[in-house]
């Protein structure tokens, strides 16, 4: 690969949002409230000397679940989804062909928070629609080479359906490699077993990811290793898969042990790939090796499209040059699938100054959209072929209740009930939403508004959905494929509100798919009448807050199953700023229990770690606030897991304790009764 391996990502080591702590009082825990951090190994044997600042060596051969700190920060909670996949969006887009693997770095190996920082600048991946594996990249000889994802990543790639890898990175030497790390993986106990093939799948069902991507590019090696290697990957392969986990090789050690990177699919690698659920290929790739590589993999019973083509856009992202029609011909069957090397090039590529969310999604929905930025209509000109234009999407809304408030895992400050609840930017991708697979499809005979997500105003969390401009004619935004089932009970709520202009809002409901590829789905469209006044109150089954429209629609008329929800808007005066906060579509409310036994469990001055069980019943995520002396409640923040680190809390004039309150949300975003922790200053 490349020398410019990883991006080292500036990320504060907080996630709470207020400034500097006090001293420590005597009547507090007595054990050090240290921030938690991503997992990072060394096979076994560490380096010599001493590590750097903020890094921490430790041996995967000594881990135990029992032993580590950290767990339960990063132990992911939310489970992989089924995803099923609908009518594609446009005729080239195909399903049960190429499919898409990423390798990310989302931070450094070392550092990289548990649960999120006090930052709007990170990659918020939201493409998962388009994702089939994700790989959390990273590994360097100084500080460590295997990596466990964190929570959050896992959190939200598993809402969406994506099994997410965790990396064995053994560098080149020119990198820093060490042969006895790789001799260390590899090793053997007295009865013939590998015995960090189990600590590796003890590692991922602890913390809840999906098995691992190895990666063994240290020169030196001989056939002796080679086939010691080949025997390691075997027995991960067969541990992982009685976990189901699962394991993906990469090209570059070749069965006689040597680093060869072969850009195919050959006798060099063939069994490494048969050892392993799949294979990234190579960035050496050529048309020839490609369409060689599949044939071999039919011949062995594989399927083609277990190996991944390397596409390295790390320098140039949605700029790079890519032979596509080796990989995913328009007029003929995909040859192979697309490995895509460090997408969050859509991130790290912006100026210091753009780097607003804003701009990242720009970036980001052209690299996996297109040109076109409408996955409907695509552009057949644009030099990039974005996945969208290959690929088919995928969904995982399937089940009541389903609600979203558009929130992508990042922003410049925190809302509930359309008021700011915390005026801190953050991110925790954990609390990202289950998001329109399709950005966006805008269906219309006049003028085409912009559609985007937008972080000056939401309903809840982070972020809405915006509609800017001066739309002439109707104007259809597609927004989600379901398959929701009716029942007498179930209804469609929106929550919006209208900026600028004036609009008349129908919800868009579909109950069949629609007739081929990139066609309309067949519409019922349901009037929205909210109330006028920019006001608080309730009248006629529709709340008003500040401007926020929250609407109750019963599918009165509709049966079977809801396929494709999306909304229609007629301008009815001015250029319009039209913003979604919420959709939901539900039978019955049932009300979150409260979580039990919430405990400071270490304290470092303002600095807590907090633990409590979890509450009974299905939960989406926990919340933190913090009730001031003058009634005030503030965001301190949110995550998956049944533990939470706040730092840098200071007394308010005339307080003796922090009171701090731990609310279950559920999957409709109401909350549970809160659970009070004080902490005594």
């Amino acid at each position: 690969m490349h020398p410019t391996r990883r991006t080292v990502l500036i990320a504060a080591t907080a996630a709470a949002l207020l400034p500097a702590a006090p001293a420590p009082a005597a009547d507090r825990p007595k054990a050090a409230a240290t921030p938690p951090y991503a997992s990072y190994w060394y096979p076994d044997s560490l380096p010599s000397g001493s590590p750097g600042p903020g890094i921490t060596w430790r041996s995967l051969k000594s881990w135990r679940a029992a032993d580590d700190p950290d767990l339960a920060f990063n132990a992911a909670s939310v489970p992989l989804a089924t995803r099923f996949t609908p009518t594609p969006a446009n005729p080239t887009a195909r399903s049960g062909q190429a499919r898409v693997q990423a390798l990310v770095s989302f931070g450094p190996t070392s550092g990289n928070p548990s649960q999120g920082s006090a930052t709007a600048d990170a990659y918020a991946l939201t493409h998962w629609a388009y994702l089939d594996e994700l790989v959390f990249w990273g590994g360097s000889a100084g500080e460590g080479l295997i990596l466990a994802p964190n929570a959050p990543v896992v959190d939200a790639a598993h809402r969406h359906g994506v099994p997410v890898l965790g990396n064995i990175f053994l560098p080149p030497v020119a990198y820093g490699g060490q042969l006895p790390w790789t001799r260390d993986l590899v090793q053997k106990d007295a009865s013939g077993h590998y015995p960090l093939a189990a600590q590796l799948v003890a590692v991922a069902a602890a913390h809840g990811f999906d098995g691992w991507f190895v990666n063994a590019e240290t020169g030196g090696g001989n056939s002796a290793l080679g086939q010691a290697m080949l025997g390691f990957v075997q027995e991960l392969k067969t541990l992982a898969r009685a976990k189901g986990q699962r394991v993906t090789w990469y090209d570059a050690m070749t069965v006689n042990g040597t680093v060869s990177w072969q850009g195919a699919l050959n006798s060099q690698n063939q069994a490494f790939f048969q050892a392993a659920d799949d294979m990234f290929v190579d960035f050496r790739w050529s048309a020839a090796t490609l369409a060689a590589s599949g044939t071999r993999a039919g011949r062995l019973g594989r399927s083609r499209y277990e190996l991944w083509a390397g596409v390295d856009v790390e320098s140039n992202g949605s700029g790079t040059s890519v032979d596509w029609d080796a990989i995913v011909p328009a007029g003929r069957p995909h040859v192979t699938s697309i490995g895509f090397y460090r997408p969050e090039w859509t991130r790290n590529h912006l100026p210091a100054d753009r780097r607003a969310p804003e701009d990242f999604h720009a970036a980001d929905d052209r690299f996996w959209t297109g040109r076109s930025l409408d996955p409907s209509r695509p552009d057949a000109s644009d030099p990039w072929r974005a996945p969208a234009l290959s690929v088919a999407d995928r969904s995982t809304v399937d089940s009541l209740p389903f609600a979203t408030v558009f929130n992508t895992g990042h922003g410049l400050r925190w809302y509930e009930d359309g008021a700011v609840a915390s005026d801190t930017a953050w991110n925790h991708l954990g609390l990202q939403d289950r998001l329109p697979s399709r950005r966006w499809v805008v269906r219309t005979a006049g003028e085409r508004p912009a559609v985007s997500f937008d972080f000056a105003g939401a309903w809840r969390g982070g972020s809405s959905v915006l509609v800017a401009g001066a739309p002439d004619q109707p104007v259809v935004v597609d927004l989600y494929a379901t398959r929701l089932p009716i029942g007498a009970d179930t209804v469609a709520e929106l929550t919006f509100r209208t900026d600028a202009g004036a609009v008349d809002v129908e919800l868009a409901v579909a109950t069949a798919e629609p007739g081929g590829a990139g066609r309309t789905p067949p519409y019922s469209y349901l009037p929205v009448h909210p109330v006028t006044r920019r006001a608080r109150g309730k009248h006629d089954g529709v709340t008003s807050v500040d401007g926020w429209h929250t609407v109750t629609l019963p599918l009165t008329g509709l049966t079977g199953t809801v396929r494709a929800l999306g909304v229609r808007l007629t301008a009815t005066g001015g250029p319009v700023r039209w913003r979604l906060g919420g959709l939901a579509v539900r039978d019955a409310v049932t009300t979150p229990a409260a979580p039990t036994g919430a405990r400071v469990t270490a304290a470092s001055g303002g600095d807590l770690r907090l633990a409590w069980n979890a509450a009974p019943g299905a939960v989406r995520h926990y919340e933190l606030h913090r009730l001031l002396p003058d009634g005030t409640r503030r965001f301190l923040g949110g995550t998956c897991q049944r533990a939470f680190f706040l730092t840098g809390l200071q007394p308010a004039p005339g307080e003796s304790a922090a009171r701090l309150e731990l609310r279950a949300v559920g999957e409709l975003y109401n909350a549970s009764t809160p659970v009070t922790v004080t902490h005594t200053w």
